[in-house]
């Protein structure tokens, strides 16, 4: 085909740029370097693994799509990964793309799990059974601070002797890019270290959702509920992806109800508190609740630090201080974003060929964070609360019931926790000396009262053009 495929690849460029934001393309698709295209695998070279990593989470679904509107469907596509200045090809590290959805051959690919082909039984061989657990994600890799503190420690006790803690099943929550997966298979990778007799498997809820939709298809959910009943440690990652699915929560709550009955582990992982799991039927959130449920908040100082320490290492960069500082500081939704944003960087760097400085820094961050918004900090927020009300800030730090005082301190959590990535623990040790539950409290007492006060969400939308003045 000669360097057609090259001609090929600008054409995909074109439809792509006009699907991703401009700082997304220029970060993630300019970098790649087509590099050939026989027999219908199309090879290209990429930065870095993470670099691959990210394309393969985050804008798969876009490669797909254009591949097979400019390639034509059946298009293999296959990445070669500059290491260390010298470039290899991940094994078996390849997506074939057909007209619907990918059928993958790499090592670790939740699409590979065939459940209604699996013998039920549950003597059946360990080995027979694909865990889909990805190394990459351990026990060693996840980084501790006071947001995630009381999952790991819960973790931990259950890798040590699954089914047999009060802590199942286990239900973690949190907003996306938090750890909730990466905590999923270290619980999974220690267990099958620790107790290799053990069939351990980790899904997602979509793919559970879809795998018993095949089964119903197939006419073969005994085979599919068999199969699912022979786990010893069943790890569910995103289970409000089946809210709104009656027939697939039912199958779902049998087998979760079978497996709890024979002590076996159950692991759940949500966006969201049990309570707040409206769409999904009542029989299982109770059930959801039954166990331990823990939150991951968004990652403080000290957790951001942590990681960005670890990736830069990781990566060979030589990053300055007052960058590391500045991401650090207004970096602070979530991991995924905290990496993302070094990568650009790094990328934004290689095609402008300049040097990482400040400067460069507060221009990529800009395109994605507030920086405004990160800067704010509690003491800030109670000042702008307290001037709203014509209070003395020092009445917020007291025991005092007062109307006007109480409902100063909670407006003054609830903005904290909004426009700042501090636990619900730390603010409310800043702000009157108070413990996560009265912080919980309050934060949800602000929420109703903006959903059901036309006057008070009034209030507070000016208070809050006040603390971006």
């Amino acid at each position: 085909m000669g360097n057609n495929f090259k001609l090929m690849w600008d054409n995909c460029l074109s439809v792509i740029q006009d699907i991703v934001p401009e700082a997304a393309f220029e970060a993630w698709f300019k970098p790649i370097i087509p590099l050939s295209y026989e027999e219908r695998i199309f090879t290209i070279q990429v930065p870095s693994h993470y670099f691959y990593e990210i394309l393969e989470e985050r804008y798969v679904d876009i490669l797909k799509k254009t591949l097979n509107r400019v390639f034509g469907n059946g298009t293999m596509l296959k990445y070669s990964v500059v290491v260390s200045g010298q470039t290899k090809k991940l094994n078996g590290s390849s997506i074939v793309y057909t007209g619907n959805e990918p059928k993958s051959t790499t090592p670790y690919n939740p699409n590979k799990i065939d459940p209604t082909k699996a013998p039920g039984p549950i003597k059946t061989a360990t080995q027979d059974l694909d865990s889909q657990l990805n190394p990459r994600y351990s026990f060693e890799n996840f980084y501790e601070s006071d947001c995630n503190k009381l999952v790991r420690v819960v973790s931990e006790k259950i890798a040590l002797d699954p089914g047999k803690t009060a802590f199942n099943p286990l239900f973690i929550y949190g907003p996306s890019g938090v750890g909730k997966t990466h905590i999923c298979h270290a619980i999974g990778l220690k267990i099958r270290e620790m107790y290799p007799e053990k069939r351990v498997l980790y899904v997602s809820s979509s793919l559970f959702r879809m795998q018993y939709t095949d089964a119903v298809r197939k006419n073969i959910t005994n085979d599919f509920l068999s199969f699912y009943q022979s786990i010893d440690v069943l790890l569910l990652d995103d289970i409000h992806e089946l809210i709104g699915l009656t027939k697939t929560q039912e199958i779902f709550f049998q087998i979760f109800k079978h497996l709890f009955q024979l002590g076996k582990q159950v692991v759940f992982t949500c966006d969201r508190a049990p309570v707040d799991l409206q769409g999904l039927e009542e029989r299982l959130i109770s059930r959801l609740k039954r166990g331990m449920t823990a939150q991951i908040e968004r990652p403080d100082p000290e957790l951001r630090k942590k990681i960005l320490r670890n990736k830069i290492n990781h990566e060979g960069l030589e990053i300055p201080d007052d960058v590391f500082d500045f991401i650090a500081e207004n970096v602070t939704e979530n991991v995924r974003e905290l990496e993302g944003i070094l990568v650009s960087l790094v990328a934004n760097s290689v095609i402008i060929n300049k040097e990482i400085d400040l400067t460069l820094t507060k221009q990529v961050i800009s395109q994605t964070v507030r920086l405004d918004r990160r800067q704010l900090t509690i003491p800030k927020i109670q000042e702008v609360v307290c001037n709203y009300f014509n209070l003395d800030e020092a009445l917020i730090q007291t025991l005092s019931r007062k109307r006007e005082i109480v409902q100063a301190r909670q407006i003054t959590m609830y903005l904290s926790k909004k426009y700042t990535n501090l636990s619900f623990s730390h603010i409310g040790k800043v702000v009157g000396n108070k413990d996560h539950a009265t912080v919980c409290h309050s934060v949800n007492a602000v929420k109703d009262q903006i959903e059901i006060s036309k006057p008070f969400r009034t209030t507070m939308e000016e208070i809050e053009v006040c603390l971006k003045r």
